[in-house]
């Protein structure tokens, strides 16, 4: 199976079902002399953990990540780190049944006409569960950004119809709400709104808002690989991410290019822009201002409501489809998505370390002494 290593010098490679023995994600380019151990990745496995409230799945699992190599008496080592997250909860019995039929909105019948044949418990590679490894090497990518003075925070914008008010914004909330959201009020209305959706045997979607501070200007490549074009990838590779946006994304196509544009100044004798309607990025690289992007996620597909299909008999049908499922991707997925903008920045920040010559000087200049 292609398409499983994201990154070109940090790079993380992801493997494991959601019903197999075990999942996780071997993390390359990794700096040597890096203070890392499990507790740093731990923290960010129990932000995506299942039955972590009321709104996600009552799967039992601890997601506790084991660190097999890359480690020396507490520091990085510059070799590949494999990490390994065991499944213990498994209830493959509760798939058996949709071997033969294809859920609506899933990837089962995507997979059978890709390879002819497909792992149904749970999903497989395209569950939920495969983001562990993603946010496990992206715990990594935080430790390295967080040295460097870079902040990466996501957090639920929105669910279903209701929406944040940015002067209610407490970023403390995050980690407290049911909902991810940063905005008591709106947390409320948005457990109301979920509770009605679950008593109707229902879902709902919504947006993920992340911002990053103190990149400074110039990470990115002006091509094929712009910083938000690499984020865009990033992130709609996250399942069930339909739509994505940097700085005032949709938004922009509705103005007039005096509206949109950010204007230059002065601060503090530092080029700044007065708004930032693009997000911190222009022409692909980062202008100093903070990024902004959001991901758009569709409502959880798995729903307890009779729904239409066909069989691989090419039956039409009805079915009920059983197990243990999240009434909303969304509060989980906030994690997910500051771990792929973090392995995604980092991975551009290493990049362009080649672009000019005197990064090379100051590493590689005649009298450099190496500690």
């Amino acid at each position: 199976m292609a398409g499983s290593i994201f990154g070109k010098h940090f790079t993380i490679q992801t493997f494991g079902e959601s019903h197999g023995e075990a999942l996780g994600v071997v993390v390359d380019g990794v700096p040597a002399g890096l203070s890392l151990c499990e507790e740093d990745i731990q923290i960010y496995l129990d932000r995506r953990k299942p039955g972590s409230s009321q709104f996600a799945t009552k799967r039992a699992e601890s997601d506790s990540v084991s660190i097999l190599s890359g480690i020396f008496e507490g520091k990085t080592t510059g070799t590949p780190i494999a990490m390994l997250v065991k499944n213990t909860s498994q209830r493959s019995g509760d798939y058996s049944e949709i071997a033969s039929y294809y859920r609506p909105g899933h990837a089962d019948y995507t997979f059978d006409r890709k390879f002819g044949f497909r792992d149904y418990r749970g999903g497989g590679r395209s569950s939920g569960r495969e983001t562990i490894g993603r946010v496990a090497g992206g715990a990594v990518a935080f430790k390295i950004l967080k040295e460097l003075g870079i902040e990466v925070c996501a957090y639920t914008k929105s669910i279903g119809p209701v929406s944040i008010q940015y002067d209610h914004f407490q970023k403390e909330l995050i980690t407290q709400t049911q909902t991810g959201m940063p905005d008591a009020d709106a947390d409320r209305k948005a457990s109301d709104y979920l509770s009605e959706c679950m008593k109707e045997s229902d879902s709902a979607g919504g947006v993920v808002e992340c911002y990053v501070k103190n990149v400074p200007a110039g990470i990115g490549e002006p091509v094929f690989d712009k910083l938000d074009a690499r984020l865009a990838q990033a992130i709609m590779s996250i399942g069930a991410v339909k739509a994505f946006e940097i700085g005032d994304g949709f938004t922009c196509a509705h103005r007039k290019g005096s509206e949109n544009n950010d204007s230059f100044t002065i601060v503090d004798q530092n080029v700044t822009k007065k708004t930032n309607h693009a997000g911190g990025i222009l022409g692909g690289i980062s202008d100093g201002d903070p990024i902004v992007l959001r991901a758009h996620f569709k409502p959880t597909p798995s729903i307890f409501q009779t729904q239409q299909t066909v069989n691989k008999k090419q039956e039409e049908i009805d079915i009920n489809i059983k197990g243990r499922h999240d009434p909303i991707i969304v509060p989980r997925a906030v994690v997910v998505v500051e771990a792929m903008t973090a392995l995604t920045v980092l991975d551009l920040m290493m990049d362009n370390l080649s672009s000019r010559m005197d990064y090379l000087k100051k590493i590689y200049q005649p009298g450099h002494k190496e500690d």
